[in-house]
């Protein structure tokens, strides 16, 4: 009989000084799509900001923390600003099992991490904080590499990276650059 696969990790609660990052519910919607619908957002992502519904079952699907087949693990958090409550943006990260190397007999785990922050909230460092709050919470579970993409000319996007231990390759996908590193 095949082994069974190890379990995805489950986002859990996380705070930092200014932030509190909460695993995606639902219910998030009815917040989150006030501060993801203004269209400045995909001047970096592309396409256009998604109706309640849309959003209602896009979060449904993520919030199943896998793929429907069972190959990536899905990590959603909402960042809310502890001070007053507000939601103001999301991190997120999406988990692959690279195969083993060498001689051992583990397979490592890759995570593909991105932030939103709402366009009323950018500027204060908080795409930052709520990013280093995911990766240090994912490195501390064993993720050994961490991966964004990100388009050219996005200067806070690329602070972040930087600021997450990534560096930036000579891969280019859809127009994003492909930054990785283990930041241990």
């Amino acid at each position: 009989m095949p082994a069974r696969p190890t379990p995805w990790l489950t986002a859990i609660p996380l705070v930092t000084p200014r932030l509190s990052l909460e695993p995606l519910r639902v219910e998030h919607a009815h917040e989150a799509v006030s501060v993801f619908g203004d269209v400045r957002l995909h001047t970096w992502t592309g396409g256009t900001p998604d109706s309640l519904a849309q959003l209602e079952a896009r979060y449904a699907r993520q919030s199943a923390g896998r793929s429907p087949d069972g190959s990536q693990g899905w990590l959603n958090w909402m960042l809310r600003r502890t001070s007053d409550g507000v939601l103001i943006g999301t991190v997120q990260a999406t988990l692959y099992r690279r195969p083993a190397a060498g001689h051992s007999t583990e397979a490592s785990v890759e995570a593909s991490v991105a932030w939103v922050i709402g366009v009323g909230h950018q500027g204060a460092g908080y795409g930052r904080e709520g990013a280093l709050a995911m990766a240090s919470w994912l490195r501390a579970r064993g993720v050994g590499e961490l991966v964004a993409y990100i388009r050219p000319g996005h200067d806070a996007s690329t602070g972040i990276a930087r600021a997450l231990g990534l560096r930036a390759s000579g891969v280019v996908e859809d127009g994003e650059v492909r930054w990785s590193g283990s930041g241990t």
